[in-house]
């Protein structure tokens, strides 16, 4: 990849490649840069947000294209055009807060609303089989050094349980706790962990409750890790897609912060999948963002620059994909911890960017603190939720006590 990429080895668009028409923008006219001035201040007014106001949560223009990319482009403009330098705002996540409940997503032009479904979506993919490793090879091969600068010490990368926990490390190792006492773990049993990430919850697993854990992942660097702490523990980690699994069968089986990237046309195979290789009496536990309105599309700005190939799931669509194959035993919502959970990996980020800025640049550091701040405005704003889901093949006989 070229020098200007957004990352030095990896990352999912260079530079050069990224919206050659922004780049090549010319200023408006003074007029026309006057006429949409006015609409985005007006726009921005029913929110409560002003333009170049005193208020952490307004926005500085630094450069009168940002009106015209934001017309013009929708969320593609907004978030090109913040990591372009033409805007700042010190509360990214107030700023998306405050669009989100004032509903301006739904009631305002054609771009606004796509801007403010920018922020709303922490998105992920149509997951054809062919480009399944994709998503691997574009965010989560970013980089080990970001990831381990970025999250906890188990590098568990989804919502944490702040519930009785003060620190990141402690929220995660609740959130894999309650994991763990959601389907029942006792030691010997055998687990799957769909999407295992880094290995947090294998090694946890293996760790704290005594089980055989194996784990998959369409992540190389992702692999290299989690089998290294994983050394010594019963547990065994895969390169590989859900679709490939062979005919073992589990005890119990979690998929934590992975089916965001399945995406809706593949929902009933994942499933079946899971219902295939779990055991008549077992327990599935999904753990997943979730969206207010069903969708088969993903927003184009966190596609391009985070997420490829990704759709956030709603619940109708989840439980459609569950019908005459599992009961749904239990539903916890927890998604304002991800606000938090968020917020705390954006400020490990800042506060060891030093570490980081040999192999990253400010365009990235730039696209990365949008990508964070403006979920976490998301998840602020109810708009976007965290669901765990407890599904049984056939129910439990005398029902399913709920831990929380």
């Amino acid at each position: 990849m070229s020098a200007g990429a957004l990352h030095s080895s990896a990352g999912p668009v260079s530079e050069a490649e990224a919206a050659p028409s922004l780049r090549e923008a010319p200023r408006p006219s003074p007029s026309r840069a006057g006429r949409l001035e006015t609409w985005v201040a007006t726009t921005l007014a029913i929110a409560g947000v002003e333009l170049d106001g005193s208020a952490p949560h307004d926005i500085r223009v630094r450069d009168p294209r940002f009106f015209a990319a934001v017309a013009g482009r929708g969320s593609l403009g907004l978030g090109e055009s913040y990591m372009a330098g033409w805007w700042e705002c010190p509360r990214i996540d107030e700023l998306v807060f405050r669009l989100l409940r004032a509903g301006l997503h739904r009631e305002a032009r054609r771009g606004w609303r796509e801007a403010a479904r920018t922020f709303a979506a922490f998105v992920l993919a149509p997951g054809r089989r062919s480009r399944a490793f994709e998503i691997g090879e574009r965010h989560y091969d970013l980089g080990n050094d970001l990831f381990e600068r970025m999250l906890d010490r188990r590098m568990v990368y989804s919502c944490a349980s702040w519930r009785a926990a003060k620190t990141l490390d402690a929220a995660q190792e609740a959130k894999l706790d309650l994991v763990c006492r959601k389907v029942g773990l006792r030691p010997g049993m055998r687990v799957l962990d769909i999407g295992c990430g880094w290995g947090g919850f294998v090694r946890f697993a293996a760790e704290r409750y005594g089980v055989r854990a194996h784990g998959i992942t369409v992540s190389r660097q992702q692999l290299e890790v989690a089998r290294r702490r994983a050394a010594g523990f019963p547990v065994e980690v895969e390169l590989l897609d859900y679709r490939a699994l062979g005919a073992a069968t589990y005890d119990a089986i979690v998929s934590i912060g992975m089916f965001e990237h399945v995406g809706p046309r593949n929902h009933a195979t994942f499933l079946e999948v899971v219902r295939r290789c779990l055991a008549p009496d077992g327990l599935f536990l999904l753990h997943t963002i979730g969206g207010s309105e069903s969708t088969t599309t993903a927003d184009p700005w966190i596609e391009r620059y985070v997420f490829p190939n990704s759709v956030i799931p709603s619940l109708a669509q989840i439980t459609r994909a569950a019908e005459g194959r599992f009961v749904v035993e239990d539903l916890h919502s927890f998604g304002a911890d991800y606000d938090r959970t968020l917020l705390a990996w954006n400020e490990n980020v800042e506060r060891r960017r030093s570490e980081l800025k040999d192999r990253y640049d400010e365009r990235f550091f730039r696209m990365w603190r949008y990508y964070l701040l403006s979920c976490a405005g998301s998840f602020r704003a109810r708009h976007n939720h965290l669901w765990q889901l407890v599904l049984s093949p056939r129910g439990l006989v005398g029902g399913y006590d709920a831990p929380r």
